[in-house]
């Protein structure tokens, strides 16, 4: 098989979306406390690893070929991907595999800081088999939103070209949904020590997630002028949307800051994904400052509502995905002179469609990790103890801290290391206890 520009863009596209997950781990562990950042690090790293195995086994052959009432493809075609040797769709298979990483670990940031890590790795494999390879097969592989497939042909043909469904807005309900069943952090709203610990790691997170977006959205282009409308829709939809959600902060809370800036250039990228190829640069640069602005509202939500979205997934993810999804039924271009959204003469049939394969998503996506979810919560907890929590999930969840420097670095809860022993008492006495082990060794070692 010949080598084509085609085949190395794909690949080149995989890498950057495979970085984007360690890059969203970046982003959430910064905006958590100090002593969980590892385990929001996890979250996303165990994500990767579950998904890549699952993927290679049923998760690719789910999402096409010929499938089950146009909603799942058969598990069973290609599993194990050993009849795509030799074929250039083992390189589309690895592509779409670190859309599915990237979608499961973004739910994770809903129920940062008091989650036993055990119950998310349990949720991963379960939910990206039942909600997210569904969703690709029904929008991109051939199944009921496809360009043939039965909802199409009932209310038109959806515009979705890199996942404002799939991706966004499937995981920002599924966040949403989680949030609400683990329940609130102690002292939600009121603590401020549940404030961003390292600034400096969330913005490199979003630097890194604003770079392997490009991949992620441009990808799937098949010709140059593609390409080049999609990179330059993703440059700057982002951009503006950081500028807009600056303004709404400078508005509402007096001062811009280093927080909002990364949050408004993910809020931009999230709401260019659905459209990258089907808008205009103009109509990008009216979406980012729309999605921009409304999102740095919609984050503020969860206080009026009384649910403990985190990290703001929900404002951001489910937020932007919504924007993004339905703006199609405004700016979408029309396509040799026919169709198009509202604002281009093409009449509400877009506007219908692209809010049809809203509500099947969210409906699909909310119901299976309501169900899951619960199962988890009942039977093995999704929840650490009160204890665990105070004293931090990398303790209890990982045996370890993320600041931890020369005798600093030993550590009581580390079972690898030649000192350590069991904790005693409960976890925050036994921290208690490791800081003040610390500094006498310190004091010992200028003694």
């Amino acid at each position: 098989m010949e080598i084509t520009a085609e085949n190395v863009w794909v690949l080149m596209s995989t890498a950057l979306v495979l970085f984007m997950t360690p890059g969203l781990g970046l982003f959430y562990g910064g905006m958590t406390r100090a002593k969980a950042a590892l385990n929001m690090i996890m979250m996303s790293f165990i994500s990767v690893g579950i998904v890549g195995v699952i993927w290679v086994l049923w998760g690719y052959s789910m999402t096409g070929g010929e499938g089950v009432l146009g909603i799942f493809g058969n598990p069973f075609a290609s599993f194990g991907l050993s009849n795509l040797i030799g074929s250039p769709d083992l390189i589309k298979a690895a592509y779409s595999g670190t859309f599915a990483m990237v979608t499961v670990a973004l739910i994770s940031g809903a129920i940062a800081d008091r989650a036993k890590f055990s119950s998310w790795a349990l949720f991963v494999p379960i939910w990206v088999t039942l909600v997210y390879c569904p969703l690709a097969y029904m929008v991109w592989g051939g199944g009921l939103l496809g360009a043939d497939g039965a909802i199409t042909a009932m209310f038109g043909h959806v515009i979705d070209f890199a996942g404002g469904t799939v991706v966004e807005i499937s995981s920002g309900v599924a966040a949403l949904v989680l949030a609400v069943i683990v329940g609130k952090r102690q002292g939600f709203g009121k603590d401020p020590n549940h404030r961003p610990h390292n600034i400096p790691f969330i913005m490199l997170g979003a630097a890194i997630l604003w770079f392997g977006w490009f991949g992620f959205n441009g990808g799937a282009a098949t010709t140059a002028e593609q390409a080049g409308l999609i990179w330059i829709n993703t440059l700057v939809t982002p951009a503006a949307a950081m500028l807009s959600w600056l303004v709404t902060e400078k508005i509402r809370h007096g001062h811009p800051t280093s927080l909002g800036a990364a949050s408004g250039v993910v809020a931009g990228l999230v709401a260019i994904t659905p459209s990258c190829a089907n808008i205009s640069p103009v109509a990008a640069i009216c979406l980012g400052l729309v999605a921009g602005a409304l999102c740095a509202i919609f984050v503020d939500l969860k206080y009026r509502f009384g649910f403990d979205d985190s990290l703001d997934v929900v404002g951001v993810h489910l937020g932007g995905g919504l924007i993004g999804t339905l703006a199609l039924g405004f700016i979408a271009l029309p396509v040799d002179g026919q169709g198009g959204g509202l604002f281009y003469g093409g009449g509400f049939q877009q506007l219908v469609a692209q809010t049809v394969a809203v509500l099947i998503t969210v409906l699909l996506s909310g119901l299976v990790t309501a169900v899951l979810g619960l199962a988890i919560h009942k039977t093995l907890g999704f929840r650490v103890s009160e204890e665990a929590e105070t004293a931090g999930v990398d303790l209890s969840e990982h045996a370890e801290t993320a600041y931890a420097f020369g005798e600093l670095a030993r550590s009581r809860f580390n079972p690898f290391h030649h000192h350590a022993t069991a904790p005693e008492g409960t976890y925050e006495e036994a921290a208690a206890r490791q800081d003040a082990d610390a500094v006498r060794e310190k004091e010992e070692s200028f003694a």
